[in-house]
């Protein structure tokens, strides 16, 4: 890896690139760090400490939620856009369509939905914001269309603006860079907060450091394996005879390649699915325990109860909803790309297997068998910090432990970069090869 990265400064484009990836996600830690008018900075602190979905957001943000910035949406729109439109497309037959012929047309839907979804998600967080309070101090003491018309209308249109300038610097490194640049914007965040993490338990319980180091250290040579773990399916094409005019007969195909089928098809996305889920019941009732009708306090009591974080038994719900979501993405994902008519359009055919129902079938039950392993990882990685919890003689140890999300996204994105710029090394070097 070292040494790709050292190729890589050798040559001036591909160190434009890099240079350019590493320049704008500066730029966005920068806008990230510009807060909202009227937002009291240490009450936001307290308030982030104790509410998770607030957390989760903060996530996807790349750290702009915590400090409630003008990004402070930041990618997470977009992301909810792009899942929308991939979870339409096997309902609507005109957007299965659209993605074999019109990809580009699909992708301008994807920015179109964005600005709906970030008002929509910037007016929930600030009107939550409006509402808490963090250690007895008002956070957002502006909004509200009652009271603050123009205000809150500023507002919201400062925080749609700021997802679609993140979407914007996320297409520039994709285009200019190295690397997926909505993925590098989330990861440039969660890396960002390690070390006031680290800095955090060296202060409260420097031992428990090394349990931290040791989990993460495993739990990420886990997800390699799984996330690099294939099974390919080998492919055989037929050979077939061609006659081109004033050219004698001659046979092509005849290959043998492979479908790689990942372990893990879904990514983190179940994960993402399974917290938002689950967080928002939680988050919802918190608003009625104290309610003066006592059935309606009594059933927000237990609703609190069940989804708290806190719960054992949240953790045992929030294994089965990620098992459950990775089979559900995967399908999902595996219809979209239709491998089996693929193939038969290319004359492929899987050794032993009938072309058409036969293939899908197949290649199903494969799919099926090796997303068990996959779905069964994640759900793992999932409540990791619950599995944690009061190791090394702390129970900060989970709550220091980065984020499932997190950790699947950092990993992912590192992986993705370093293929990248090992393909763009590769290029160059068959360019070069050529040319003598």
């Amino acid at each position: 890896m070292l040494e790709a990265v050292r190729n890589a400064f050798r040559l001036p484009d591909l160190r434009r690139k890099i240079l350019i990836t590493f320049g704008i996600l500066v730029i966005y830690r920068l806008v990230a760090h510009v807060p909202i008018p009227g937002v009291n900075a240490e009450a936001l602190r307290q308030l982030f400490a104790t509410n998770q979905l607030l957390g989760l957001l903060d996530m996807f943000s790349g750290g702009a939620m915590s400090s409630f910035s003008v990004i402070a949406m930041g990618v997470s729109p977009y992301i909810t856009a792009t899942i929308i439109l991939q979870l339409l497309v096997p309902v609507i037959p005109r957007l299965t369509e659209m993605i074999k012929e019109e990809r580009e047309k699909l992708n301008r839907w994807g920015y179109i939905l964005t600005v709906p979804l970030a008002a929509l998600q910037g007016y929930a967080v600030a009107s939550q914001l409006a509402q808490a309070s963090g250690g007895g101090q008002a956070i957002l003491s502006n909004f509200g269309f009652r009271d603050y018309p123009l205000a809150t209308m500023a507002t919201l249109a400062t925080l749609t603006a700021g997802t679609m300038f993140a979407v914007w610097l996320g297409d520039l490194i994709t285009e200019q860079g190295i690397g997926n640049g909505t993925s590098l914007i989330i990861f440039a965040g969660i890396v960002a907060g390690v070390p006031q993490r680290v800095g955090g338990i060296l202060i409260s319980n420097p031992q428990t450091l090394i349990v931290f180091l040791l989990v993460t250290a495993v739990t990420v040579a886990a997800i390699v394996v799984v996330q690099e773990g294939q099974r390919r399916i080998p492919v055989q094409y037929g050979r077939r005879v061609r006659a081109l005019r004033g050219q004698r007969l001659r046979v092509v195909g005849g290959q043998s390649t492979h479908i790689p089928l990942r372990v893990n098809s879904a990514g983190m996305i179940p994960l993402i699915f399974a917290q938002s889920f689950l967080l928002f019941p939680g988050n919802i009732a918190s608003y009625f325990l104290y309610s003066k009708t006592p059935w309606i306090a009594k059933v927000a009591n237990g609703v609190y109860k069940v989804f708290n974080p806190q719960a054992n038994i949240y953790w045992i719900i929030y294994f089965i909803a990620v098992v459950g979501l990775t089979y559900f993405y995967t399908d999902v994902v595996f219809r979209q790309q239709n491998l089996p008519e693929t193939l038969q359009k290319q004359g492929g055919f899987i050794p032993g297997i009938r072309p058409g129902k036969h293939t899908a079938d197949y290649l199903n039950k494969v799919m099926t068998r090796i997303t068990f392993v996959g779905a069964l990882f994640l759900g793992v990685v999932a409540i990791l910090p619950w599995l944690t919890r009061g190791a090394g003689g702390s129970s900060q140890v989970g709550a220091m432990l980065m984020s499932s999300s997190g950790l699947l996204i950092v990993v992912g994105v590192v992986l993705d970069t370093m293929k990248q710029l090992e393909a763009q090394l590769l290029m160059r070097h068959y360019e070069g090869f050529i040319r003598t």
